[in-house]
Order: C-alpha cells, then sequence, then structure tokens
C-alpha cells in the first residue's frame, strides 16, 4: 500500500462508510481527492485504469478523524516526558518524579503533566517541599491536568521574578491564574527548538496512528508563544502528516489585529480565550459558589469584552471563540456574543461560526442562544467520562444535582448547535473512538447521542467548525482523509430504548459503524490517509 496524492488508487473488499452508499465496498481516490464510492460488482471497471488496487481484506473505511481542540507542543511533551496521569496516589506520584529526575542529571528544567489529587487517597497535591526533595532540589513545572493550576519546585520559583506578588500565588496551594501563566513562561522557555520539534513530531505521529486526520491547535499567548505557533504550522505543512488548523486566543479589537492573527497563519482568534478556568482548580465561573470551595471562580472577561471581540471579528471575517465552562462564564459569552449581532447583524454572526470551547456549564437558555447565534460548540467527552457520575470530581465541586447537568450532548443537537468534539490533549488523551463512546454512553443518560451523530461530531463536525462544508465525509469531491479499521461487526447505535439499541438490518439504509458497548475492543486503526497520502502505518504484528 504506497499510495501518494497524485497516484490513483481502487480500495476493495471492505465497508466504506459513506451517505453516498451505504453499502459501498469499494472507493477510488484521485489526486488527494474521493473520486468513486460504490459496489464492488462496479468496482471492476475501475481495476484496470488505476495506479493502484487495494484489497482491504474486510476492513472499515472511515473519514478520518478531526480532533477539534488539542494543544500540540504539550501533548508531545507529555508523551515524551513525566506523563502522572496513571498514578494511583500522591506517593506513587512522587516516586514517579524521583525517578523522572534520576534519570535526567543536569540541571534543565523538568516538565510533567497528567496530576489529579481527586483521584488519589490523600485528595492533596504534592507540597513544594516534597518535589524538592524529590527532584533534588531541581526546576520542575508539573501542572495539573486540567493545566489551569500547577505545583512547582523553589528552584523554578526563583527564575520568575516578583512571583509572590502575582495573582494566584499561594504559599501552600497550586499556582493559578498570572502565577500560573509565569511560570509556565519560565518552563517553556528552557525548552530547546529540537526538543519542541521532536514534541510536535511525537504529537503528530500519535495523532495519525489513532485515525486522525485534522488537529486544531488552540494556541495563544497566554498558553505558548508565537514562535511554538509558527514552528508547529511549519512542520506540519513541510512533513506528512495530520493537517494542523491554527487558532490563536487572543483579543481583536480591529483590523490591525486581525491582520496580525492572520499574519501568524492562525484561522481565527479562537481557541482558549479564557472567559474562566475549570472546574478542577475552581476557576471555572460560576452562578452559585462551589459546593466544596466558598467562592465561584473566576471571570477572565465580562461581556463588554466578549462583544467587542466578536464585533471586530465579524466585522473583519475572521473566526472568533471563546474558552467557557461555568455556568457565569458561558453566559458572559452569551450576552457578549448579543451584543455583538445587535451591532453587526445576526446574519453576519451566524456566518461567521463562532466557536465556544469546552461550554460544560449549560442552560436551556444559552443552549438556545447558541442555536440562535450560530455558535459551535466545541466539546470534549472524555471529561464527562473522567469526571462525571455520582461520585466524579463534577459531583464533588457542584454536587450531585449541577453535576447532571454538565455536557448536555443531547440537548444541543434537539436545538440545532453544531457540535465538535476533541481532547483537549494532553488534558484527556487523543482517543477519538474512546471520545464517540463517551458521547454515546454519557453518565447522565439523558445526555446521550447516537453513536452516529458522535461519530459525525468528531470528523465532518471538525471541518464544519472551520467553516469548510464538503469534508469530513466519504464523497466524490471530498479531500481523501480517511482511516482503515480493524474492527467487529458493524450495527446501528442508538442512544436509548426508545429505539432499537442495535441494528444490523441492512434494509435500514443506514451505514453501520463499529459495536462501541463499554467493555468492547475499539477498532484498531491499520492505516491514516491524509489528502491521498498515507501518513500512517500499523506495523505488521
Amino acid at each position: 500500500m504506497t499510495e501518494t496524492a497524485h497516484r490513483t488508487v481502487l480500495l476493495r473488499g471492505g465497508d466504506v462508510h459513506s451517505p453516498a452508499d451505504p453499502f459501498a465496498t469499494a472507493m477510488v481516490v484521485e489526486r488527494g481527492h474521493v473520486a468513486w464510492v460504490g459496489s464492488e460488482g462496479a468496482a471492476d471497471a475501475f481495476a484496470s485504469g488505476v495506479d493502484e488496487v487495494i484489497d482491504l481484506e474486510g476492513a472499515l473505511v472511515t473519514p478520518a478523524f478531526t480532533d477539534a481542540h488539542v494543544h500540540t507542543t504539550a501533548t508531545g511533551l507529555a508523551l515524551t516526558g513525566l506523563d502522572l496521569s496513571g498514578a494511583r496516589t500522591l506517593a506513587e506520584a512522587l516516586e514517579l518524579v524521583r525517578a523522572h529526575s534520576a534519570a535526567r542529571p543536569g540541571d534543565q528544567v523538568l516538565l510533567g503533566h497528567g496530576w489529579d489529587a481527586t483521584r488519589w487517597p490523600e485528595q492533596r497535591p504534592p507540597t513544594r517541599a516534597e518535589l524538592d526533595e524529590a527532584t533534588g532540589g531541581r526546576p520542575l513545572y508539573l501542572p495539573r491536568i486540567d493545566v489551569h493550576s500547577a505545583v512547582v519546585t523553589s528552584a523554578l520559583l526563583d527564575r520568575v521574578p516578583g512571583i509572590t506578588g502575582l495573582t494566584g500565588y499561594h504559599p501552600d496551594q497550586p499556582l493559578t491564574a498570572a502565577a500560573h501563566h509565569a511560570v509556565r513562561a519560565a518552563a517553556h522557555a528552557a525548552v530547546t527548538p529540537g526538543q519542541r520539534a521532536e514534541a510536535q513530531r511525537a504529537a503528530l505521529r500519535h495523532a495519525a496512528s489513532l485515525g486522525i486526520g485534522t488537529v486544531h491547535e488552540c494556541a495563544g499567548p497566554e498558553i505558548s508563544d508565537e514562535a511554538d505557533f509558527a514552528a508547529l504550522l511549519a512542520l506540519a505543512a513541510q512533513e506528512p502528516g495530520p493537517r494542523v488548523v491554527g487558532y490563536w486566543a487572543e483579543a481583536v479589537s480591529g483590523e490591525k489585529d486581525a491582520r496580525r492573527i492572520r499574519e501568524l497563519g492562525a484561522v481565527g482568534a479562537a481557541g482558549d480565550l479564557f472567559a474562566d478556568g475549570s472546574l478542577g482548580s475552581h476557576t471555572a465561573c460560576l452562578h452559585e459558589p462551589y459546593a466544596d470551595a466558598g467562592h465561584t471562580g473566576t471571570a477572565h472577561l465580562d461581556a463588554a469584552a466578549v462583544a467587542a471581540h466578536v464585533t471586530a471579528c465579524t466585522e473583519a471575517g475572521l473566526q472568533a471563540g471563546f474558552h467557557a465552562i461555568g455556568d457565569a462564564a458561558v453566559g458572559a459569552v452569551v450576552e457578549g456574543v448579543r451584543r455583538a449581532a445587535e451591532a453587526v447583524g445576526l446574519a453576519r454572526v451566524r456566518a461567521a461560526r463562532h466557536r465556544v470551547e469546552h461550554a460544560e456549564m449549560l442552560t436551556p437558555e444559552t443552549i438556545a442562544a447558541f442555536a440562535e447565534f450560530g455558535l459551535t460548540a466545541s466539546v470534549q467527552p472524555a471529561f464527562d467520562a473522567a469526571w462525571g457520575g455520582e461520585d466524579g470530581m463534577y459531583a464533588r465541586r457542584l454536587g450531585a444535582e449541577r453535576a447532571r447537568t454538565l455536557n448536555p450532548y443531547a440537548a444541543l443537537l434537539r436545538a440545532g448547535v453544531p457540535l465538535a468534539f476533541g481532547s483537549d490533549s494532553p488534558v484527556t488523551p487523543l482517543d477519538p473512538w474512546g471520545t464517540v463512546r463517551a458521547a454515546a454512553f454519557h453518565r447522565t443518560p439523558e445526555h446521550r447521542i447516537s453513536v452516529r451523530a458522535a461519530f459525525t461530531a468528531h470528523t465532518r463536525g471538525g471541518w464544519r467548525a472551520t467553516g469548510r462544508d464538503d469534508a469530513g465525509i466519504l464523497v466524490p469531491g471530498a479531500p481523501a482523509d480517511y482511516a482503515v479499521w480493524r474492527t467487529g461487526e458493524l450495527v446501528v447505535q442508538a442512544p436509548d430504548d426508545r429505539v432499537a439499541r442495535w441494528s444490523t438490518d441492512p434494509r435500514s439504509g443506514t451505514p453501520g459503524l463499529p459495536d462501541l458497548t463499554p467493555g468492547r475492543d475499539l477498532p484498531v486503526c491499520l492505516r491514516t490517509v491524509v489528502g491521498g497520502r498515507t501518513v500512517h502505518v500499523r506495523p505488521n504484528e
């Protein structure tokens, strides 16, 4: 299998997931696009006129996934560095830190990721003194799994003059807000261009190995820096791999700012333009106090600031977007977009397809506003899988009643709100089929959606979120971005018992997808193709 963007290839003898033909078993790819989809018998007519014929041997071909929210360099650093997401106790996490430091002698800054004290019996993060001891006094940056707070060593604090005077500095607690941004900048400044490129390649290779053909890089001045963003876009343009769609989260006040965003290579001033923080770090902005803390979190933007950004972006023909998790933050975004629509016109705002990232704490009123203004909900179902449920972190932070309202995907779809699925990697791992499963088997049953709807949100939904309606789907004329999977029987999987939960009846005319019932093995990616060019082949087993 050696197809390139300029070869004509016939794939046959499998299952092709295409609305053009729900019974398709074959597909022709020509010049980087899908040229034909159809039956095995009709494929015979193409066999003699193509450069290569590939026997799928019963494999499933689907559109490649789009991960609509990724931090690529941080993902790569987590893959190549210290990952604490599997630590079961505080003591185990400290031992991993100790081993990581011992394996890397020298004075370079140590980078880690993924701790979550809510999963540990100790129910607390490591102290600075514990980290100083575990690293032998070396600089260490260790963000919480949500990347909205961090614990660090004294040696890293010493690299940030004036750190104790910054908002969010706590002598005995994780750093948040400006203090966190300052130590993160100091830690990332120690990463060499070579280390950064290695991390970016590792992340993109990993994405390709999972059938991901496109990632939306959500960058910005409070997340990374312009050099990192430019280097990633350049690497993605030069080397075979997933497409990288770049967003730069910086406020826009006029055409000059918009022009600068475009010059950076970004398609929008969106992504993690923070309206608030995260629930895990108690920094998501709420209307009512946290159940386990006496405050309502942190607001970074009010409705006026949102309105100014959306108005300027809309007038400049640029996509705007915000990070908003708490109900107060989502409400501020909705009110700001409403004011912008009054200023520039509803039709122009809707046409811009502005985005809201995460959008976890929604109400019927804010869902209706998303539909009215054409806002795309760029969401992460793995958050519910990780932190939902009666005993999960959400319930501890908010109480069970409020926690049950989070991530209402079924209500969003009923209202006609466009969904785009992502991972927020490295917050939760790149895992597209696991993401689809998480949405179909949401911990709150009334929020579940069908596997078909979830799959669409993780394929075509990501393309639509960038303004492209002609991709993320295997039909003639679409980009040949696809993945080949080894999987079991294909079914049509519904979200609840009000309709048949499984159907393999071919008369339904609905293309089947893998059975994602929890406990079953997920599909294995055999090959990922982007624009007709193979970017991943699974090694022979």
